[in-house]
């Protein structure tokens, strides 16, 4: 998957069902549903989902919550705009291996 392709996905009314439950929040945090997005992460245990999870308190203004978050996810606080910090975790997600709550979500 590319960057080019995740955004194509944007204009289909759901997330692929191939893609990971991090991928599905943040397909539906690109599309403007930050609640969605929230729900899919928050009772996930991969690294991947603490760091989108994070990137969604920072987006939302709770940065303390944020800051948590990215402990959990073991990575440093981000300071970089918010939509680099979406290209940076698509990438990311798009280069990590499946796994566990992979394909689930919605």
């Amino acid at each position: 998957m590319t960057l080019s392709s995740f955004q194509a996905s944007l204009a289909h009314p759901a997330p692929p069902p191939e893609f990971s439950a991090e991928l599905q929040a943040l397909w539906h945090d690109a599309r403007g549903d930050w609640q969605r997005a929230h729900g899919i992460v928050q009772d996930l245990d991969s690294r991947e989902a603490a760091w989108v999870h994070a990137y969604l308190h920072r987006k939302e203004g709770d940065r303390s919550n944020a800051r948590y978050w990215y402990a959990r996810a073991g990575e440093p606080e981000c300071h970089a705009s918010l939509d680099e910090e979406w290209t940076a975790l698509l990438m990311a997600l798009v280069d990590a291996p499946p796994g566990p709550g992979a394909g689930h979500g919605a």
